[in-house]
């Protein structure tokens, strides 16, 4: 699980109450946005109040959610089609009526900073795309206060946010002590399962009882992620005597790990459990689920779901040592995952931390699921207004790598400038996949290291000429509409009831925007986690014809596409709309110009 204040964790005790956003006044004023600034991921809506602040300077679940195809038949590399060579031809610069918008999209956790309605409307606007609600604080009542608001700025229809739930998972800390305690190098403390030591003596309490069982002499203890760090030198049947090797400063309720192992706790806890049921009850999206060592507690909380009739999309938190020995399992298992790199990096030695951060999202991108890059993104901006240029750089390589999303944790929980820090991540993401889709072109591939990522579905040798599969249709139709939409430098729009396409389309990474519209409501909310996918509410006609033309003029109202411009229109997919199951259709339009703006150009 993702810990302590590195992953956005507020001190113990502190929720989002009401009472705790004035007197917690925070320093930040929203950001001028200029008139001309349409609405979408990178920028306020037009007519957002702005108040003056002072201090930040101008259903049954499926094991296959959304577009985890779990069989299907994919062409094979003797029929011709392979991944195209990369040449050292540049692509031409993109008009700036081209330039899509940002495709790489932003979770922010709420917190203090954060839960107010204007505050989080203000991030909804700013680019957040998913809230995250961080069970290891606050209760269910300040809680559903945010998914209210969230539900409320959905229906103003201006951006779409998804809401996650992220689930405290069971955690190993250290008990209170009397005041904080100084640790210097060489000194030998005490950490005992035994209740009452509060620090006196160098005797300190664990709440773990299994906790002498999973510790051998000479392990590294870590103090919240590697802030302290202590070698076991002894242990008996209810103490462990450890050597301070990096000191500092230990404070109460710290959180402990032990490099290169994980505790023998169940995934789920109890707590865990009155959490996921309150997801259940308010309407979440996806559970962040900590601490998953197996896919089986996947398998056991996906059935759960099915009992309570509930579509929940589940994101196992990859952040132990067991997480990463049973990935495969694990992402095969699940809907998508988060790259949690706070435990990740205690349980494994930090170097690593890289090399299993593009594992993880390879393997979900080559399984069409979603990934989450999280922790540490932006942490200097949790104080500063500025990020250090590493973390720039951070954000840019997790952007190359193909992540569908950045997390910002602290810094819109409990952080000095929030604002600012949703505009410097959508800024860097932007502007990298800007030179991305300049410089590289189409992104079918993993990050250099990886092997290409073409179809979710290996072919099946065994497969007869002209028996393709639905599944295997729809991969190949998202495929040809990405190519088709690619070489005439223009946006995919499609129209989806359960999500499949829109999802196989964000899985082949279009060059442009991806704009889906869906008559349900929890679809909307779902897809706006996936890469490149703007989704939009719309009620469908009976007539494909009236509805494909009310889809374009809502893009064209928007200003996502102009007069002139063509679109693609894919029909495709599990559920057909306006076709028989056994059609499939791509075609490419020339949005209509407005009568007006052409006799002026006349």
């Amino acid at each position: 699980m993702v810990s302590g204040l590195l992953q956005g964790k507020l001190p113990l005790g502190h929720g989002c109450r009401a009472g705790d956003v004035k007197q917690r006044r925070r320093a930040h004023t929203r950001p001028v946005v200029n008139e001309a600034t349409r609405p979408g991921q990178d920028g306020f809506a037009k007519g957002h109040k702005q108040k003056n602040k002072q201090s930040e300077p101008a259903r049954p679940v499926s094991t296959d959610a959304l577009a985890s195809y779990s069989q299907g038949v994919s062409l094979s590399k003797e029929l011709g089609y392979k991944p195209q060579e990369q040449t050292s031809v540049e692509k031409p610069e993109m008009s700036k009526a081209m330039t899509p918008f940002r495709k790489t999209k932003i979770v922010c956790t709420i917190g203090p900073t954060s839960c107010s309605r204007e505050d989080l409307f203000g991030l909804a606007d700013q680019g957040m795309n998913v809230a995250r609600l961080n069970m290891s604080h606050g209760d269910h009542k300040s809680h559903k206060a945010v998914v209210d608001l969230v539900k409320e700025y959905n229906k103003l229809n201006r951006n779409n946010v998804a809401i996650m739930l992220d689930t405290k998972g069971p955690e190993v800390r250290s008990g209170d002590v009397t005041e904080p305690i100084d640790m210097k190098p060489g000194a030998k403390y005490t950490f005992t399962i035994k209740e009452g030591a509060d620090g006196k003596n160098g005797r300190i309490s664990v709440n773990y009882d299994g906790f002498i069982d999973d510790v051998s002499v000479n392990d590294m203890l870590l103090v919240d992620g590697g802030m302290l760090s202590l070698k076991i030198l002894e242990k008996t049947k209810q103490d462990v005597v450890c050597e301070v090797v990096d000191g500092g400063v230990m404070g109460s309720r710290r959180h402990l790990n032990i490099r290169g192992k994980s505790a023998n706790l169940p995934a789920i806890t109890d707590k865990d459990w009155l959490d996921l049921q309150f997801g259940i009850d308010v309407g979440v999206d996806y559970y962040a689920l900590s601490f998953v060592r197996s896919a089986d507690v996947i398998y056991e909380l996906k059935a759960y779901l099915a009992k309570q009739g509930a579509a929940i999309g589940i994101l196992p938190k990859i952040e132990s040592a067991d997480s990463v020995g049973h990935l495969s399992d694990i992402l095969d298992a699940a809907d998508g995952a988060m790259v949690a790199r706070g435990d990740l990096g205690a349980e494994l030695p930090v170097q690593d931390v890289p090399y299993w951060q593009s594992r993880i999202v390879q393997g979900c991108r080559k399984r069409g699921k979603p990934v989450i890059v999280a922790t540490n993104m932006l942490e200097s901006m949790i104080t500063n207004p500025t990020p250090t240029r590493a973390e720039v750089s951070d954000i840019a390589i997790a952007v190359r790598e193909g992540t569908d999303a950045v997390m910002l944790s602290g810094e819109t929980a409990y952080g000095k400038f929030p604002y600012k820090s949703v505009s410097v991540m959508a800024t860097v993401a932007k502007r990298t996949e800007n030179a991305m889709l300049t410089y590289q072109g189409t992104r079918r591939f993993g990050s250099e290291e990886s092997e290409p990522i073409d179809w979710i579905v290996a072919p099946k040798s065994e497969s007869k000429a002209g028996s393709m599969t639905q599944p295997g249709l729809s991969e190949m139709f998202a495929y040809h509409a990405t190519t088709m939409a690619n070489t005439i430098s223009t946006s995919l729009v499609v129209f989806s009831r359960k999500g499949h396409m829109p999802a196989l389309l964000s899985h082949y990474r279009p060059d442009f925007p991806i704009y889906a519209f869906t008559e349900n409501r929890d679809i909307q909310r779902r897809l706006a986690l996936y890469h490149g996918i703007t989704a939009l509410y719309m009620n469908f006609s009976q007539d494909a014809e009236e509805t494909f033309e009310k889809a374009i003029d809502e893009l064209k109202r928007r200003g996502y596409v102009k007069g002139g411009q063509q679109v693609a229109i894919v029909q495709s997919g599990k559920q057909p709309i306006w076709r028989s199951a056994s059609t499939h259709a791509i075609q490419v339009r020339q949005v209509a110009v407005d009568p007006k703006l052409s006799s002026e150009d006349d």
